[in-house]
């Protein structure tokens, strides 16, 4: 227990130290923030979810103690206790009788990702009434604090078609926010959970085994709430504002499913390096092909491409 306490109040104070990094202001200070769930997250996969706990507390009550109390509750539901609850999540299992690794059935890699596009777009939903209690506040507010934040309306503009623009643009900006914030959340959150695992691995602390990623699986009802969040996009006021950021969360968790496709499908052919690469490039430049990739998430879904495409290759012949 004590080394439990110890590592989590270590993980905490460089957790809250990753984070408050960002009063600096810099480009490289924004990737330390994005950082700051990963010691909450190596605390909780390497040692136990209670290391995560003491770990996110600490973390939210050193904030608290520089910044504010507002600072403590902003850290902790936004990224103590989100970290906290992927690691536990990774770590849980039970015993089934005839399954792999010693009986043990370990919590799906498919259901963990699916847990964090909803913790996505609930970091961001829980932010609405900061801006406003109905849609048209909400975007007006939002759209206020866009131009504020990057300066797209001129105090004085010379042209009047310059200043339309600008305020065009921070409309487009005050719609596309929330859904585009709520799926980087999402994202960083993977990407933390991946990167503690591998170092928690790297230290010989994993103690469940290194799932196939390739291999992940959505339950059978995720298309019906796909369905029912982009169905939800047409609904008025705040309601479709809240399906519109579920709605794309659930695409990006399609999207990583996607890229598991494009592994199982490539596999053993000359070029696999080349088409991987070219693809996760064009996600990263173009964003716009992460699209693709969820329609090819979903059609995975319904038409088995990696069955498909594993039952086409055959088993491997022993040379």
């Amino acid at each position: 227990m004590a080394q439990i306490i110890l590592v989590g109040i270590g993980a905490g104070m460089a957790s809250a130290l990753l984070f408050a990094s960002l009063a600096s202001g810099s480009f490289f200070a924004l990737l330390l923030f994005y950082l700051s769930p990963l010691p909450i997250l190596i605390a909780g996969i390497g040692w136990s979810y209670w290391a995560g706990m003491v770990a996110a507390l600490c973390a939210a009550g050193a904030l608290g103690l520089v910044f504010g109390s507002l600072f403590f509750l902003t850290f902790f539901v936004a990224i103590g206790l989100p970290a906290w609850w992927l690691s536990y999540l990774a770590l849980l299992a039970r015993r089934v009788e005839g399954a792999a690794a010693g009986g043990i059935e370990w919590y799906p890699i498919g259901r963990l990702l699916l847990w964090a596009a909803v913790i996505g777009a609930l970091s961001v939903v829980v932010a609405i009434p900061y801006f406003g209690i109905d849609a048209e506040s909400f975007h007006e507010n939002l759209r206020r604090a866009i131009e504020a934040a990057f300066g797209l309306r001129a105090s004085r503009a010379p042209d009047a078609d310059v200043a339309a623009a600008r305020i065009i643009d921070s409309d487009m900006l005050a719609v596309l926010a929330p859904p585009v914030a709520a799926s980087a959340t999402t994202i960083i959150h993977l990407v933390n959970v991946w990167l503690a695992a591998r170092i928690v691995k790297l230290s010989g602390q994993l103690r469940r085994p290194w799932p196939d990623l390739s291999a992940i699986a959505f339950p059978r009802l995720t298309p019906a709430f796909l369905g029912a969040a982009v169905a939800g996009v047409f609904l008025p006021g705040i309601p479709g504002i809240i399906a519109d950021i579920f709605a794309a969360t659930l695409l990006m968790a399609y999207a990583c499913l996607g890229f598991a496709v494009l592994h199982v499908v490539t596999r053993g052919i000359d070029a696999r390096p080349f088409v991987l690469g070219g693809v996760y490039a064009a996600v990263i430049i173009l964003n716009w092909p992460v699209l693709i990739m969820s329609v090819l998430g979903l059609a995975d879904t319904a038409l088995d491409l990696r069955g498909r495409a594993m039952r086409k290759r055959g088993p491997p012949t022993l040379h």
